[in-house]
């Protein structure tokens, strides 16, 4: 029993030192990988709506101003026409005069029924007294729904943010004379792509949903706050020379409209020697892998991409590394 413990435990070493050994080698071989290439894309909004005026008048009450952050319905800006202010005026004087009209109508004709049950008022000034009591009343209607008419004009003064978004543009300024459908404001809606512009050659290689790499904020850095963004549209209409493509990136909100931002896509694929970080070490400056029997060698590494660090130089296709 004890000599066949043995034997396993010998044989289990056996298994786990070749596995480390071919854990531990790697054969140089030829990768398919992409060509990444910097370019810069600008921060735009999706959609672009305009906040129009829709009577005409002065702006009397602007609340806001570029760079306001707004709500779907939220009062932008307030126009005034004083004609308004005095139409009402006068339809509520002319229904105060409907009203005592009417009032003396109905006692008239409360009278005419009494008289003509008695049998001293005909028929004929009956009729009349309903139908003046009638012509009235339908003249009172009118004169409310004009009223209503003018109420809802006043009312349609407040310019409303057709979309939750950010102001990027105002247009005028308090005292301003507008006219019905002048533009008050521009509102960018609160949805925010990365616009590229890249030239026609780049348009083979591009499709939707492709994976990109996104910088940070600020031209110069190049590396710091590398995300991820995915193509979310490519256009079909080449403007000119440039195809053009949005690329979906959280996190846009804080980012000024137009702000350009430096982004890696994809600009084809290339064969190159794929090396796990593992494989590779620094010594006095240099970078260098060691090769199976032949010891260490310097190599040139590049940019690090899926599986590893790109090897410019310095190994061979067969090549057998060992890790150091």
């Amino acid at each position: 029993m004890i000599r066949r413990s043995i034997v396993l435990a010998t044989l289990l070493a056996a298994v786990f030192s070749a596995s480390a050994r071919a854990g531990a080698e790697l054969t140089v071989q030829l990768t398919e990988i992409s060509e990444q290439k910097a370019v810069f894309a600008s921060v735009e909004s999706v959609d672009v709506t305009r906040a129009r005026a829709r009577i005409g008048g002065t702006v009397s009450a602007l609340a806001v101003d570029e760079g306001s952050l707004v709500k779907r319905g939220q009062r932008l800006a307030l126009v005034e026409d004083a004609k308004l202010k005095l139409g009402l005026a006068a339809l509520d004087a002319r229904l105060a005069s409907l009203a005592a009209r009417r009032s003396l109508a109905e006692t008239a004709l409360k009278r005419a029924r009494s008289l003509r049950r008695s049998g001293n008022v005909s028929q004929a000034r009956l009729d009349e007294a309903v139908a003046n009591l009638d012509a009235l009343k339908a003249d009172t209607a009118a004169q409310r729904a004009e009223r209503a008419v003018l109420v809802q004009r006043r009312a349609e003064g407040a310019v409303l943010a057709p979309a939750a978004g950010r102001v990027l543009r105002v247009a005028l300024t308090n005292g301003s004379v507008v006219l019905p459908g002048e533009t008050v404001a521009e509102i960018a809606a609160e949805s925010f792509v990365l616009r590229l512009r890249l030239p026609e050659r780049h348009a083979r290689f591009l499709k939707e949903g492709d994976s990109v790499r996104v910088g940070g904020r600020g031209l110069g850095r190049t590396d710091g706050g590398v995300r991820e963004g995915r193509v979310r549209q490519v256009y079909p209409e080449l403007q000119a020379g440039r195809v053009v493509a949005d690329v979906a990136v959280d996190g846009l909100g804080d980012f000024f409209v137009g702000e350009r931002v430096r982004v890696w896509v994809s600009a084809g694929q290339r064969a190159a020697f794929v090396v796990p970080e593992e494989f590779l070490f620094s010594r006095y400056g240099l970078t260098y892998a060691r090769l199976k029997g032949a010891g260490d060698v310097v190599v040139q590494p590049g940019s690090r991409v899926a599986g590893g660090r790109e090897v410019l130089s310095g190994l061979a296709q067969g090549d057998v590394l060992v890790k150091p």
